[in-house]
């Protein structure tokens, strides 16, 4: 089965991407988490990028704070989708800048971008592109769907 690859521009941004870890996990979908700093680690930018399809990993998760290069540069190496994550650093600009980063693509290298420190929803959407062609994974998407409409409906009843 297909993995998604999670990777993040330092150790400090593992607290916001362990929700995409945590959710695709509960999906039975198996990830390969790693560090992969678009400016300290260029040669490991470059390998990532050029060879993750080779590994079987089918989506990349790439969440950066500050400049937030590593979605772009990640995707403008890869044929796979890349789900950009702006995370709020310490050295962020209110994550403006690291939303803006990776929002304003150019043209032909897309990266679809969640909330910031939205690595939650940049997960379910991983595993929607996977339940696209994979049924079990599909299911477990319809049943998590479900579940929230069903705690609302708790929540309206409880008021």
């Amino acid at each position: 089965m297909s993995k998604v690859g999670i990777i993040m521009g330092s150790k400090s941004d593992l607290p916001v991407m362990q929700d995409a870890i945590d959710i695709l996990k509960e999906f039975d979908i198996e990830v390969d988490v790693d560090i992969v700093s678009a400016h300290r680690t260029p040669d490991k930018l470059f390998d990532y990028g050029s060879n993750a399809h080779k590994r079987d990993i089918a989506v990349i998760i790439a969440g950066a704070g500050g400049a937030a290069h590593l979605p772009g540069m990640v995707a403008s190496l890869s044929p796979l989708p890349v789900i950009g994550v702006p995370v709020k650093s310490r050295n962020s600009i209110d994550g403006w800048d690291s939303v803006l980063s990776i929002l304003q693509m150019p043209g032909g290298v897309p990266v679809a971008t969640v909330a910031l420190d939205g690595a939650k929803n940049a997960g379910i959407l991983a595993a929607q592109i996977l339940g696209s062609s994979n049924k079990n994974i599909l299911e477990k998407i319809i049943d998590y769907k479900e579940n929230l409409k069903a705690k609302v409906h708790e929540s309206a009843k409880n008021l």
